[in-house]
C-alpha cells in the first residue's frame, strides 16, 4: 500500500489552520469481539451535533445486519484535531474503518493511500443514479471512487424581520439580485438602523461569499489542470470587488471587525439585518432562542442572471488499512441508500446529499424557508480542490485580507497572490 505520510502529515497541519471548512476523525480499526462473535466498526465522525442520527443510523444498520456492531468515534474538528488523529491513527494502522472526509482532504489522503477504492462496490448500488452528479464526481479521481456522498451544504440569504420591520423596509426575496441586494442594504442604512447594527456582513469568507460571485461571472480559482490560479483574470476580481465595495459603502462592518466576530455571532447577536449562512448554521440558528422567532431565509442573490451558490459537503470513506474492509465497504454504501439517507435527513442537522432525500431537511425544519438551500442545488459551483487546497485557502484569505481592509487595491493584492499561489502549486 502506497503511503506518503509526510505530505500527509503536511496537509493535515494546514488543515488545522483553516477555519472555514467542515472535516472528519479518528480511533481505532481493531477486528471484531471474540466474545459476541460479531465485527465491530468504526465510524469516526467530528460534530456532536451529528452525534444522534449517526446512532439512529448504526442502529438501523445493526438491526439489519445481525453480525455487525457500529462504534462511533467522535474528534473534535476544532484546530484540526481531527485530521491530526486521523493522520496518526492512519500511521499507526488503526484509523477508523469507515470515516467522514471531505473533498479538500481528499487528494492528499488519495496520496498517502489511507482510502479504499469503492468503485465496484458503489456500481452495485443505485449511487450513482440517485446522487447530484456533482457529488458523486466530487470523491472520484482517475476513475476511482474513494466516498460515498453524505451531505451537503449550499448557502442561502438570512434575514431579521424585527430589524426590517422597525426600519419600515420590505424583506428580502428569493428572485433577488446582487444589485437588490445593495438596494436593499442601503434602504436599511438609509433608515437609520441602531448603533452597531449593519444591514449586511462582508467577511474574507470564500466558500460562502467570493467564490460565488467570482464563479457566476466567469472567473476561476484553478485552472482545469490546477496548475495555475486565476487571481490575476478580471472576471475573478469582479467577483471579489463586490463584497468589498459593500464594505466601502459602510453597509457591511469593516473586515478587521469581521476577523474578530463572525458574522454569524454577529446575526445571533442582533447586529446584522441579513447574513449569508451556510446549512449547516441552521441547527445553531434555530436553536438560538434570542433569534429563531425573528428570522427566515431566502435564496441567495444572483449575479449576473446567473445562480451563484457554492456547494461542498462530506463522505463516508473506508480506511484501506481496515482489517475488517469488506464489512466496512458494505456500511459505507449502505449510508448512501435510501433508507439511510431518510434516517439523516429527517433529523434536519444536514442536507442528505441522496436527492430523493433532500427533503427532509426542510420538512424537519417548517418555520424556515428552507427549500432556499436546495431549489437550484443542481446547478451550484464545487469548491476548486487540489493536493494543496487546505495551504490555498489560508494563503488566499491572508493576501485577500490587504484587500478587504483597504491597504491595497485588490489588483494589486491578487498579483502577489498568484506569484505566490502558482509557486505553491508547483512544489
Amino acid at each position: 500500500m502506497k503511503r506518503n505520510w509526510k505530505k500527509l502529515a503536511a496537509v493535515c497541519v494546514c488543515a488545522a489552520m483553516s477555519v472555514t471548512m467542515l472535516a472528519a476523525c479518528g480511533g481505532k480499526g481493531e477486528g471484531g469481539s471474540a466474545k459476541s462473535g460479531k465485527t465491530t466498526l468504526t465510524l469516526g465522525i467530528w460534530d456532536e451535533k451529528q452525534r444522534d442520527a449517526m446512532e439512529q443510523l448504526a442502529k438501523a444498520y445493526e438491526k439489519e445486519q445481525k453480525d455487525v456492531t457500529i462504534e462511533i468515534q467522535l474528534t473534535p474538528y476544532k484546530g484540526g484535531e481531527y485530521w491530526t488523529k486521523l493522520e496518526a491513527a492512519a500511521t499507526g494502522g488503526k484509523a477508523p474503518d469507515v470515516f467522514w472526509l471531505n473533498v479538500l482532504h481528499l487528494d492528499a489522503y488519495v496520496e498517502g493511500g489511507i482510502l479504499a477504492d469503492l468503485t465496484d462496490a458503489v456500481k452495485k448500488t443505485d449511487i450513482a443514479d440517485s446522487f447530484p452528479e456533482t457529488l458523486v464526481s466530487n470523491y472520484v479521481r482517475d476513475g476511482v471512487n474513494y466516498a460515498v456522498p453524505k451531505d451537503f451544504d449550499t448557502n442561502a440569504l438570512w434575514y431579521n424581520k424585527e430589524i426590517f420591520d422597525k426600519a419600515g423596509v420590505e424583506y428580502p426575496t428569493d428572485d433577488m439580485t446582487y444589485e437588490d441586494l445593495v438596494a436593499l442594504a442601503e434602504k436599511l442604512k438609509a433608515a437609520g438602523l441602531p448603533d452597531g447594527v449593519y444591514p449586511f456582513a462582508c467577511p474574507v469568507d470564500f466558500q460562502t461569499w467570493y467564490y460565488q460571485t467570482v464563479f457566476a461571472n466567469g472567473g476561476y480559482i484553478l485552472n482545469k489542470d490546477k496548475t495555475e490560479t486565476g487571481y490575476t483574470d478580471e472576471k475573478t476580481q469582479a467577483g471579489i470587488q463586490c463584497w468589498i465595495d459593500m464594505i466601502d459603502k459602510g453597509l457591511s462592518p469593516s473586515a478587521a471587525a469581521l476577523s474578530e466576530t463572525t458574522a454569524d455571532a454577529m446575526f445571533e447577536g442582533g447586529q446584522l439585518a441579513m447574513n449569508f449562512a451556510g446549512s449547516y448554521m441552521v441547527p445553531e440558528y434555530a436553536g438560538n432562542d434570542a433569534i429563531a422567532g425573528k428570522i427566515d431565509c431566502v435564496e441567495i442573490p444572483t449575479f449576473n442572471g446567473i445562480e451563484d451558490n457554492c456547494i461542498n459537503g462530506l463522505g463516508y470513506a473506508v480506511y484501506e488499512g481496515s482489517k475488517n474492509k469488506e464489512e466496512a465497504i458494505a456500511f459505507a454504501t449502505w449510508m448512501g441508500s435510501k433508507e439511510a439517507m431518510k434516517i439523516q435527513g429527517e433529523t434536519g442537522v444536514v442536507i442528505s446529499a441522496r436527492t430523493d432525500a433532500q427533503e427532509y431537511f426542510a420538512n424537519a425544519n417548517p418555520n424556515y424557508h428552507l427549500a432556499a438551500y436546495t431549489n437550484h442545488a443542481e446547478k451550484a459551483y464545487p469548491l476548486p480542490v487540489c493536493p494543496k487546497a487546505a495551504e490555498l485557502y489560508d494563503l488566499e484569505a491572508t493576501y485577500l485580507q490587504k484587500a478587504y481592509n483597504g491597504e491595497q487595491p485588490l489588483a494589486e493584492v491578487c498579483k502577489e497572490l498568484k506569484k505566490e499561489a502558482d509557486a505553491l502549486l508547483t512544489k
